[in-house]
């Protein structure tokens, strides 16, 4: 009987002691997981090299016709594409935001736009073909999106789509090529404005982003700028390309 009635006792002190105990232990407050904050995509130089070919179209070209010693501008049809290739090398920046800006150099060669003389008294008539070798500086800017995802943009990886534009400068290098017995046409070299519009396709891969596209590159004016009457011109000349690029990522 009294080893029951101490075992009631001890145990009643337990009980009454318990609240103190519990406040007197350390409290650990519940595990809660916090998801990853997204900051997007940041921003980050990139190197850029592309490869083309390439078809030049004029609508017209102009030349002097020497008639009794007297220089007269004279229009002679384009009768024929020139066709080519470029290769390119630049330099850019992603904002991380869709838009992106770079400065190119592209090596353009073009052969075989035709020019249709009529006879006259300073041409022989015929074909008279132009060779081109230019080179091509622009500033370009682009916007990248996305094809699917849960990204607004083309940087944030994946496939995505673009448009862009560049504005700068050619620098041209011709001959001309006539038919035999014709007058032979002094070589020669420009400077003209020229602009460009972009757009195409691409993947990005995450450090490398590759992409093929359409560029119509504005070359104002071509020219061997001879002196009368052997200059020969087109303006408003338009090259037209497909190219690829492979872009690096520095970070």
């Amino acid at each position: 009987m009294r080893k029951l009635t101490a075992a009631f006792l001890a145990a009643g002190a337990v009980f009454a002691a318990a609240p103190a105990l519990a406040a007197d232990m350390p409290f650990y407050p519940p595990v809660i997981d916090v998801p990853d904050v997204d900051y997007g995509v940041s921003g980050s130089f990139y190197l850029r090299g592309s490869a083309a070919g390439n078809a030049l179209w004029s609508k017209e070209a102009y030349a002097w016709d020497c008639t009794a010693c007297g220089a007269t501008q004279i229009t002679v049809p384009v009768t024929a594409w020139g066709y080519g290739y470029s290769v390119g090398a630049g330099f850019g920046y992603e904002t991380g935001t869709g838009l992106r800006f770079d400065a190119t150099v592209d090596l353009v060669n073009n052969s075989g736009l035709t020019v249709t003389h009529p006879a006259s008294s300073g041409w022989r008539a015929g074909d008279y073909k132009v060779n081109l070798r230019s080179t091509i500086a622009l500033a370009n800017a682009y916007y990248d999106f996305s094809f699917g995802g849960n990204y607004g943009y083309g940087a944030a990886g994946g496939a995505f789509g673009y448009v862009g534009a560049g504005v700068g400068a050619a620098f041209n290098d011709i001959s001309v090529s006539g038919p035999v017995g014709g007058p032979t046409v002094p070589s020669g070299q420009n400077t003209s404005l020229a602009a460009a519009g972009m757009v195409g396709v691409g993947y990005d891969f995450g450090t490398i982003v590759a992409d093929v596209g359409y560029r119509g590159l504005y070359i104002n004016k071509i020219t061997n700028s001879a002196a009368p009457p052997d200059t020969a011109w087109t303006d408003n000349n338009w090259l037209h390309e497909v190219r690829g690029t492979v872009r690096y990522r520095f970070n």
